[in-house]
């Protein structure tokens, strides 16, 4: 009897001799080539772009290879501030807040939250499929698509994120994404910001309109940014407020955190059979 030895075979490709980018060029020391004299950003140096460009202005020619207009430049730099924070009631918050009370290392706290901060579920993952959602949809009856997302199977308990990026939150509309659109639109309105403000009012009589996410996702959306980059920036927006959050926690006992209390700690009876 005979055995069939597994035969190896080479990789058919060729792998890059060194590490190519469009995005960073940096110039030599003449002392030591392996330490950069100056650095460029998509050909505009970064010690100018220091001196003369904002934080957003300098993140937006990061990402799309070019300087935004003043226009978006508004747009991207309120963004950044009204969604510094997501607040103590968001997971990711939370995650980061608990992870500052139990004393973790504080290098840690910021990857905990982020973690957290990239979940389906108010995250970066709701963000990128929204900005496809508008990239899907801009061109049809706002009034139409909710009256057919409405004869889905609506939850028996929670909020209903009926599409990503819109739906309930605590069980009513949040009025703070409200008010930030709105703010929004007097410095600039694209269409996704526009068909997604019809979208949320058409949602309104069933207690839905405006998540976060989809206020971060419209304003990206109409910025040219591309769904997957979506994701990573929601999470750089809202790094400052989870950070700032968890630290504020690491000097604190243990108990300066809410413990559930037996009354609250409830196995569900499907659970506790497995």
């Amino acid at each position: 009897m005979t055995t069939r030895k597994n035969q190896v075979r080479k990789r058919d490709m060729s792998f890059a001799n060194r590490t190519m980018t469009k995005i960073w060029q940096e110039i030599p020391s003449e002392q030591n080539p392996y330490l950069a004299e100056a650095c460029r950003c998509h050909g505009y140096d970064i010690l100018e772009l220091a001196q003369k460009r904002s934080f957003s202005e300098v993140l937006f020619l990061l990402f799309q290879g070019e300087l935004p207009t003043p226009e978006q430049a508004r747009m991207l730099e309120f963004l950044f501030v009204s969604m510094i924070n997501p607040g103590p009631r968001h997971p990711a918050t939370r995650a980061a807040m608990n992870a500052g009370v139990g004393k973790t290392t504080p290098a840690h706290i910021l990857p905990i939250g982020l973690n957290a901060l990239g979940s389906e579920y108010l995250g970066g993952q709701e963000v990128e499929a929204a900005i496809r959602f508008f990239r899907k949809n801009l061109r049809d009856s706002p009034n139409a698509l909710v009256a057919e997302c409405l004869k889905g199977e609506r939850p028996h308990k929670g909020d209903w994120h009926i599409v990503p990026g819109f739906g309930s939150r605590f069980g009513e509309i949040d009025p703070m994404p409200l008010k930030i659109i709105a703010l929004l639109r007097t410095k600039g309105s694209g269409q996704a910001i526009s068909w997604g403000c019809s979208f949320a009012e058409a949602l309104k009589p069933y207690g839905m309109g405006w998540l976060s996410t989809g206020v971060v996702a419209a304003v990206l959306s109409d910025l040219g940014f591309l769904p997957q980059t979506g994701a990573g920036l929601f999470q750089l927006i809202c790094a400052p407020g989870i950070l700032a959050h968890g630290l504020e926690l690491t000097n604190k006992p243990i108990s300066a955190m809410p413990f559930l209390d037996e009354e609250h700690y409830v196995i569900e009876p499907e659970s506790r059979k497995k």
